[in-house]
């Protein structure tokens, strides 16, 4: 039996280890990419706090000058911090916003991907390939199926350590460094690849979500989740909210954004502990990070006459497809559990890099031994 698993084992793993070892090393990159954007971009995202931020409609109209024909502001997202700047969401290009300077109008920049999260990322999804825009794609089929195979090499490696009686389970939980280069890499495969292998089942069977529509739609089958093409929104229903009208310093204004500001202030008093407010055309939405992922926000809608909240879907009420979207992606990432499981997800990534690498070696010794 351990002799067909190893075979397993091994046929499965020469092919495909080196688009392993890719998607995890590139895994582990990504794992850190809002920290040193962050510090990459200090000088855009931080500003000296000088009394009280202009409105709204004079950031956007400032913004909107320098805008080229075609683009517009789509947005405005505002930090708690008062040292950190603003950024203003346009429509082109896609995910990309502006830093501006909440006391002065000054725009200080974009806050688009680092080129080298960008190449980490297209290496990590698709292997450089271009993003598909129908079907599959060569390089997101390659990823998804190595990432398939990797799932079978993690549970036939275990097969392969578990001990067959309590001397050799002594030996199987250590990793020797004394005894000489081949032994030591022979045990981080081994043993490493062990301490290592639930993690790193967790990234690949999230993972997958993102290569197949079909595995999708089994795995939240499987966790009882019915998947609902709409969005997201599943059977969830917005939530009537009644609001009393603010004597607000903008409720003068004609203009759609001093009414932006307006709802701001109303979405920001109901909740005192949010992350970051977005708010966009008739939405606002709440990050408030209570709720162990990242992606997990409240929504609030309002009149974009009267700046009247008309309603709100929380998070916590939202349909189950969207709720478990959220904490797959938290799961992947790792950041369902703060710092600490981030940088264990970083170690566990780069040691899943290096377990195609150490197989490699130890066949090959194998093969010249022979």
């Amino acid at each position: 039996m351990r002799k067909i698993v190893s075979k397993i084992h091994l046929w499965i793993s020469v092919p495909l280890g080196l688009v392993i070892t890719i998607t995890c090393f590139t895994g582990a990159m990504l794992v850190f990419e809002k920290e040193i954007t962050a510090i990459c971009t200090n000088n855009l995202s931080n500003v000296e706090a000088e009394g009280k931020a202009i409105p709204f409609e004079d950031i956007i109209a400032g913004v909107s000058q320098h805008l080229p024909a075609g683009v517009t502001v789509t947005g405005i997202t505002v930090s708690p911090d008062p040292e950190e700047a603003y950024m203003v969401n346009i429509s082109k290009p896609r995910k990309v916003a502006l830093y501006v300077n909440q006391y002065t109008g000054d725009i200080l920049g974009s806050n688009e991907r680092l080129p080298f999260f960008k190449v980490m990322f297209r290496m990590h999804r698709w292997l450089m390939d271009a993003k598909p825009s129908e079907g599959l794609g060569i390089g997101r089929t390659v990823v998804g199926i190595s990432t398939i195979g990797f799932v079978f090499i993690l549970f036939s490696g275990i097969i392969l350590w578990w001990p067959r009686n309590k001397k050799m389970l002594k030996r199987r939980l250590n990793i020797v460094s004394r005894l000489g280069w081949r032994r030591f890499l022979y045990d981080l495969h081994v043993t490493g690849g062990f301490y290592a292998a639930l993690l790193l089942l967790a990234m690949s069977l999230t993972g997958l979500t993102w290569s197949f529509n079909w595995y999708r739609s089994g795995f939240y089958k499987i966790l009882g989740v019915e998947m609902v093409n709409n969005n997201g929104n599943g059977n969830s229903k917005n939530k009537a909210i009644t609001i009393e009208k603010s004597d607000s310093a903008f409720e003068n204004k004609e203009s759609k954004y001093a009414l932006w500001e307006e709802v701001y202030f109303k979405v920001a008093a109901i909740n005192p502990d949010f992350n970051s407010i977005n708010i966009s055309d008739g939405s606002v939405s709440v990050q408030s990070g209570n709720y162990g992922n990242t992606r997990a926000a409240d929504r609030y809608y309002f009149d974009s006459e009267t700046g009247d909240i008309t309603s709100v879907k929380l998070y916590s009420e939202s349909a189950p497809q969207n709720k478990l979207r959220g904490w797959i992606y938290s799961v992947h990432v790792g950041s369902w559990g703060g710092l600490f499981t981030r940088i264990l997800y970083f170690l566990v990534a780069i040691l899943g890099a290096s377990l195609p690498l150490t197989g490699y070696y130890l066949w090959i010794k194998r093969i010249r031994r022979r």
